[in-house]
């Protein structure tokens, strides 16, 4: 893998060899048979050419309206750890807010297609993380959902040492703007444009810390961008173990089974949490089945490997999506459409236990073990444990409050295999 794209590049075409056979007044029947053949070979060779050329032309042009159409960020920083041999790390950041880049609240008729209340509400809360690795040759992706109430330490945020791992954008986000105010910043998009930078700075660092294996890129999209994103595909299949409910938070309503969602329906059921057993950890799977089903969606139609098509999805990547810089997507598109169909384990970041902390619900984890745990499903040797007081997991703290009999056990992050795009696992 080389600095500008994230898989080989596709090999050459065949290219004429040998010269040039000379006419001959004395040539044979067999030597104007050659001639014939040759004649026909560079007409093909010519016509190629010709198609290719104006494909390269088409592709240029295509490749020039994607990739400079995004928003690109510096957030990884300006030397941040990169991934050895080729391989790419890449983090997935849903923010669940109902504001744009500039921090305008989104058109009404918007917020009523995302049945998510008015630009007021929400916050800057990562509530959707994935971490992808893809190694160098493409044979398989590894994607760790990351749930948002997973307790994690956090640096540079005033006034906290530890929270839930969703807060630590929004929240150096506030801390950032505050300080801008105070040294006199009235610009409210200036504000907004410098605070979220600075909370996909927080959140990346924060993730990279707590999985210990660099982030190479990173991409955010907004709670309207589920909606545009499955919109633009036409829908998502998706299949539930049991009918569900939940009219009065996400309005999710539907019932058990196989079934196509449009754009409104597909972000309910991301965003459901209320009503599922192991609440938002089962929502982290509704997560993966939603991308797995717009992978599926992707390869059917064939977009990325249409120019047509692949610009139609970016023209609406466009307004809701964030890139970290230097991220060539024309050609990660590309190269991935290439690939085929491509063997995916999905995972979660293992939760030891539930707890609640300072009245709010919060999910344990061991942070070592996530390190030992992620470095080997990405193929990475571990280093040797280094005896440390924070090895294992808190049991009780001055803060924390016992819990009910009856709270279920966390997810065991048992991995799903399934190829991109073939099957649509069914979820609750």
């Amino acid at each position: 893998m080389n600095a500008h794209n994230d898989f080989p590049p596709p090999r050459r075409g065949p290219q004429r060899v040998g010269k040039r056979v000379a006419a001959s007044h004395r040539a044979t029947k067999s030597g104007r048979a050659r001639r014939v053949a040759m004649i026909a070979a560079r007409l093909l060779v010519a016509s190629t050419a010709l198609a290719v050329l104006a494909g390269t032309g088409l592709a240029w042009s295509a490749k020039q309206d994607i990739d400079t159409g995004f928003t690109h960020s510096t957030a990884l920083g300006e030397d941040p750890p990169r991934s050895r041999g080729g391989a790419v790390n890449i983090l997935l950041i849903g923010l669940d807010t109902r504001k744009d880049l500039n921090g305008n609240d989104l058109p009404q008729q918007i917020l009523d297609q995302l049945h998510a209340g008015d630009g007021t509400e929400g916050g800057y809360n990562a509530n959707s993380l994935i971490l992808l690795h893809i190694p160098a040759d493409a044979s398989k992706v590894v994607a760790f959902s990351i749930p948002r109430d997973n307790y994690v330490p956090v640096t540079g945020i005033p006034g906290y040492t530890q929270l839930k791992i969703k807060e630590a954008y929004g929240l150096k986000k506030a801390a950032v703007q505050a300080m801008l105010i105070e040294r006199g910043e009235t610009d409210p998009v200036v504000l907004e444009r410098r605070g979220r930078e600075a909370g996909r700075a927080s959140i990346v660092t924060t993730v990279r810390n707590l999985v210990g294996v660099p982030i190479d890129r990173f991409a955010e999209i907004s709670l309207a961008g589920f909606y545009d994103l499955a919109t633009a595909v036409g829908g998502v299949d998706v299949c539930l173990n049991n009918a569900v409910d939940d009219s009065e938070f996400s309005g999710a309503v539907f019932p058990a089974g196989h079934q196509h969602l449009d754009g409104a329906q597909a972000l309910a059921f991301v965003r459901q949490r209320h009503g599922l057993f192991n609440g938002d950890l089962d929502r982290t799977h509704r997560q993966q089945a939603f991308l797995t089903s717009v992978a599926k969606s992707l390869r059917d139609s064939g977009t990325l490997t249409n120019l047509h098509q692949l610009s139609e999805l970016m023209d609406v990547a466009h307004r809701d999506v964030v890139l970290s810089q230097g991220w060539n997507l024309f050609d990660f598109a590309r190269d991935l459409g290439a690939a085929g169909s491509v063997p995916v384990e999905f995972r979660t970041l293992p939760v030891v236990r539930y707890d609640v902390i300072d009245g709010q619900d919060v999910n344990i984890v061991d942070p070592d073990a996530i390190k030992r745990e992620v470095r080997a499903a990405f193929g990475q040797e571990t280093p040797p444990a280094e005896p440390s007081a924070t090895t294992s997991p808190p049991t009780t703290t001055s803060d924390t409050m016992p819990l009910p009999d009856a709270m279920p056990l966390p997810d065991a992050g048992q991995p799903i295999s399934t190829e991109l795009g073939d099957t649509i696992p069914c979820v609750n």
